[in-house]
C-alpha cells in the first residue's frame, strides 16, 4: 500500500516536532529557530509541515481497532 510511506513520513516529522516541543519545554531551546532562524520563511514552512503532519495523523484515530487497516 502506497500510504505506508506517507504514514511513516508524517509520523517521523510529527515525532521530530514533538522532540522540538520537548526541547522548548525543558530547556527553552527551539531547534527549528536555531537551525533555520527566527520566523524566517523556511522556519515557518517547517512549522506548517509539522502541523499538517499532526493533522494528517489524526486520521489514524479512525482506524484504531480496525483489523482491515494494514
Amino acid at each position: 500500500m502506497g500510504n505506508k510511506y506517507i504514514d511513516g513520513t508524517a509520523l517521523a516529522i510529527a515525532i521530530i516536532g514533538a522532540v522540538n516541543w520537548g526541547l522548548i519545554g525543558l530547556f527553552q531551546f527551539d531547534l527549528v529557530r536555531f537551525i533555520f532562524g527566527d520566523m524566517t520563511l523556511l522556519s515557518r514552512i517547517v512549522y506548517i509541515v509539522v502541523g499538517l503532519c499532526g493533522l494528517y495523523l489524526l486520521t489514524f484515530f479512525m482506524h484504531l481497532g480496525n483489523p482491515d487497516r494494514e
